[in-house]
């Protein structure tokens, strides 16, 4: 399973270019394309960024939906008609597309958060905020985590 960890702040050059963390093109490259599949969150001003087998699994969740229905039709439009595939260049750069970059609000830095079998790509004052905000939200509601169960091939 692909996991996507810690926070990366990265310069974006004039014509779009950012390098992705090695960390994150190594698990990409493990599914055998270069590259990832971004698309404008619908809670955030960030870019959403899963690998192609993510992606097939956000298909089947969204098929479980009742054919035809608002929530199908609302959930392909927010996210499979918005989502751009984005290919490595030789130097483990991408070209991130104008309209998420604006989307966005990125100028000059971009961040890549880690969020375990996904990751984002944020302005980093605006990471950093979000960031805040959901830290106060746990430790007002004193959340806690179940862990999951170990999978068969899988030790805890």
């Amino acid at each position: 399973m692909a996991l996507f960890l810690s926070t990366y702040l990265n310069k974006l050059d004039k014509k779009g270019r950012i390098s992705v963390p090695a960390s994150y093109r190594s698990v990409l490259s493990q599914e055998g394309y270069s590259g990832f599949v971004a698309f404008r969150s619908y809670k955030s001003l960030a870019i959403e960024c899963y690998s192609f087998a993510r992606m097939e699994q956000m298909s089947k969740s969204v098929d479980q939906l009742d054919i035809f229905s608002e929530a199908q039709d609302d959930f392909s439009a927010a996210i499979f008609a918005d989502a751009e595939q984005i290919p490595f260049d030789g130097d483990g750069r991408i070209i991130l597309p104008k309209d998420l970059i604006t989307f966005a609000g990125i100028e000059d830095t971009a961040a890549f958060v880690g969020r375990g079998a996904t990751f984002q790509i944020w302005r980093p004052e605006h990471f950093e905020t979000h960031q805040e905000i959901a830290r106060t939200r746990i430790q007002e509601r004193q959340a806690t985590l179940k862990l999951a169960p170990p999978s068969v091939n899988e030790v805890a």
